[in-house]
């Protein structure tokens, strides 16, 4: 190069500089999948409707506000937290493509029982401890009962999703 001649600037586009950069893939990644975290707080807002129910009583076909049965209490929480599900157990549980193990569940994952006849939401795990909220049968208010692996419920369980 010649003494004193100039360089001519180089353009470089936004979209040529960006994706000259190697992390672009991990944040159209990032983006495109939310993380475990944000997902888990749609869990626990479906949780805290469903808590929310406590005390109120069954009802056969019941989608609430007032009454629910245990695949409309799942549906009505999961509506308050954004996520639409199918209306029956069964439904639900084909529907959902995450399915957990029972060791790995988690706070607002959903547990099926009696090959798919009846569901309810995981308010809480603690060690060996698991709780859930749910609309058991005609007479029964909507209640959280521990189903520890030990109990009626884990003799009964046949798998369980995560919707979120």
């Amino acid at each position: 190069m010649a003494a004193g001649a100039v360089l001519a600037p180089v353009a470089f586009t936004a979209s040529a500089a960006h994706a000259a950069t190697p992390q672009t893939a991990v944040v159209k990644a990032q983006k495109k999948h939310k993380s475990w975290s944000q997902r888990h707080k749609v869990g626990l807002k479906a949780v805290s409707a469903a808590r929310k129910q406590i005390g109120k009583w069954y009802r056969y076909g019941g989608a609430g506000p007032t009454r629910f049965d245990c695949s409309g209490l799942v549906q009505y929480s999961y509506r308050k937290a954004g996520v639409r599900l199918p209306r029956t157990a069964g439904q639900q549980h084909r529907h959902i493509k995450r399915h957990i193990r029972w060791k790995n569940l988690a706070a607002g994952d959903l547990v099926y029982f009696n090959y798919n006849n009846h569901t309810g939401i995981i308010s809480k795990v603690k060690g060996h401890k698991i709780y859930m909220i749910h609309a058991s049968h005609t007479g029964t208010q909507i209640k959280e009962v521990r189903i520890d692996n030990n109990s009626y419920y884990r003799s009964k369980f046949y798998g369980a999703a995560r919707p979120y």
